[in-house]
């Protein structure tokens, strides 16, 4: 059965060329996907080139684990270095940020994404993508969300085509 999955994507090296490339691996791997409007925003919890962040809906056929093993699978093929700091430069990150209904941990992986409730470069993809859209944990459309995000960080809406 196909489920609903919203992914995180950032860049903060050759960000442009490697947000576009993964936007056509997703495509090419899943089909139809829904594209989030793309931010700018500084880098968080190192100092660092802004990144390019956006989010991604699809439907897929994968279970949670294997969609994770292909995420990284896409990652690594667009030179991201898994040695490095947790928080440093990355060509490519992709995250799961829901999983169709599933709520807790799951193949290791904490759904919803917990960055969606405290990164306003989650969190405002996401409510451009799925404004009406209830979270599951707070039982709070993700623009009211968005609207009461409380953090500090500046973003930036751009043009990206």
């Amino acid at each position: 059965m196909s489920e609903k999955v919203f992914l995180s994507l950032g860049s903060n090296m050759e960000r442009e060329d490697n947000i576009r490339s993964a936007l056509i691996t997703l495509k090419n791997q899943f089909g139809l996907i829904d594209i989030s409007p793309v931010y700018e925003s500084e880098a968080v919890g190192f100092k660092g080139n802004s990144f390019l962040n956006l989010v991604v809906g699809l439907r897929t056929d994968l279970t949670l684990e294997a969609l994770g093993k292909r995420l990284k699978q896409i990652e690594d093929s667009h030179g991201r270095d898994r040695n490095g700091p947790k928080f440093g430069p990355r060509t490519l990150d992709i995250d799961i940020v829901l999983y169709a209904d599933l709520v807790g941990k799951h193949s290791g992986i904490e759904l919803p994404r917990p960055e969606l409730f405290y990164n306003a470069f989650v969190l405002f993809p996401m409510a451009d993508l799925c404004p009406d859209i209830l979270d599951l944990v707070t039982g709070e459309t993700y623009s009211t969300l968005a609207r009461n995000f409380s953090g500090k960080q500046v973003l930036t809406k751009i043009d990206f085509n």
